[in-house]
């Protein structure tokens, strides 16, 4: 039997190297401008932009998170300090 493994927001940011948790990057970086694509925000590398836009592309298991982070940075109300 085939176990499906949802993916966390944590696992993206560790695919993607980053050693912050998803709520201090959104607040260190949102609000993201309407017009900028999140694969081309210039706070990544050209690493993290070339994964983005593949899984974004392929619709891949990755891609659900990435819109929800792009979602979170576009409209970020005020986080949770815990």
């Amino acid at each position: 039997m085939m176990q499906n493994h949802l993916r966390t927001l944590p696992e993206l940011f560790a695919q993607l190297g980053l050693d912050e948790t998803p709520d201090e990057f959104v607040r260190r970086h949102a609000p993201l401008a309407p017009d900028v694509a999140l694969e081309e925000a210039p706070f990544w590398n050209d690493a993290q932009k070339s994964f983005l836009a593949t899984e974004l592309a392929r619709d891949a298991d990755w891609a659900i998170l990435i819109d929800r982070l792009d979602a979170r940075l576009r409209d970020a109300p005020d986080l949770p300090t815990h």
